[in-house]
């Protein structure tokens, strides 16, 4: 039986104050934590239909979704997530490998009561969304997979690469695993850091505004958010051992493999064919690595396409 959700969640990080949301959002989502013993998810609920899971990327959090969320729910109900140690949701300290995180994804569409769903995952949340469909495959019907490598599967720049775009915006990814003096360095300055990585993976330094940067900043400064903002990086080597794994059976859902023109491309799909046999690729001439923000209106066309036989 599905859970009954608890009083709605207000305050920074929920409907009820975050900026630059469509007009008439707040009378069509509503924003829940949900207690799944031991974890509680902040999850933004609305629409109805066959229900959908969005799950985003580091270092964002829900709000990403929002220009494509009231078009999709005219036809889907939509579930779009903060999973663990992301917005509104706790912040353990472990916890943060794709297995784990994955089954928490699982256990809150089971509280909503949605046996059976869609999910489109970005950045961090491809790489949650793919642990979810592979560990999941009979209650995932259809996946989305946009702007994300697949830990230990796809082939990553090593140590020393020479220096190019792509050098840029990875390596973060080295940086983010360090145990503790990452947080020294950017604790006091997320601004910097921040700004820099949103300016260096769009398809231009300002694709994502100041004003939108500012909320994700402004997130990163709660208690304990940057350091648990981390932690999925920090277990990235558990991730890849369960990736090595998980690539022996390929998924028997369709997939959708979206790259933006300006970041990672067809390499989205190249990698995802690795993993799926049924795969529609997707790139987004125009758009860096934000696709939800940069080219809202391209994602819901592609996305209700490609779930329409569903809708």
């Amino acid at each position: 039986m599905p859970l009954a959700p608890p009083a709605p969640v207000t305050g920074f990080g929920t409907v009820t104050a975050v900026p630059d949301l469509p007009p008439g959002f707040t009378e069509r989502f509503r924003s829940h934590r949900y207690d799944l013993g031991g974890l509680a998810l902040h999850a933004v609920t609305g629409g109805s239909g066959p229900a959908l899971l969005l799950v985003g990327g580091w270092p964002q959090f829900w709000w990403q979704w929002r220009k494509v969320m009231l078009p999709l729910a005219e036809h889907f109900s939509v579930v779009a997530v903060d999973p663990r140690g992301v917005g509104r949701s706790d912040l353990p300290e472990t916890g943060y490998d794709s297995t784990t995180a994955a089954t928490d994804l699982a256990r809150l569409m089971t509280a909503l009561g949605h046996e059976s769903f869609g999910v489109a995952g970005h950045d961090v949340g491809m790489m949650l969304a793919y642990a979810l469909a592979a560990d999941h495959p009979t209650r995932v019907t259809r996946l989305v997979l946009a702007e994300a490598a697949l830990p230990g599967i796809s082939d990553d720049p090593g140590a020393l690469p020479p220096s190019n775009r792509p050098v840029e915006a990875a390596w973060h990814f080295m940086f983010n695993r360090l145990a503790s003096v990452n947080e020294k360095l950017v604790e006091g300055r997320e601004d910097i850091y921040y700004r820099d990585q949103f300016a260096v993976k769009g398809a231009t330094p300002d694709a994502m505004p100041a004003d939108v940067v500012g909320v994700y900043v402004d997130a990163l400064r709660r208690p304990g958010a940057l350091h648990a903002s981390f932690q999925y990086y920090r277990a990235l080597d558990a991730t890849i051992a369960q990736n090595r794994e998980r690539v022996r059976a390929a998924l028997p859902m369709p997939v959708l493999a979206v790259g933006g023109g300006a970041f990672r491309g067809a390499a989205v799909a190249r990698d995802v064919r690795r993993v799926a046999t049924e795969v529609t690729e997707l790139v987004i001439e125009g758009c860096g690595h934000y696709v939800p923000e940069e080219a809202p209106d391209a994602l819901v066309a592609a996305l209700l396409s490609f779930f329409g036989e569903r809708a």
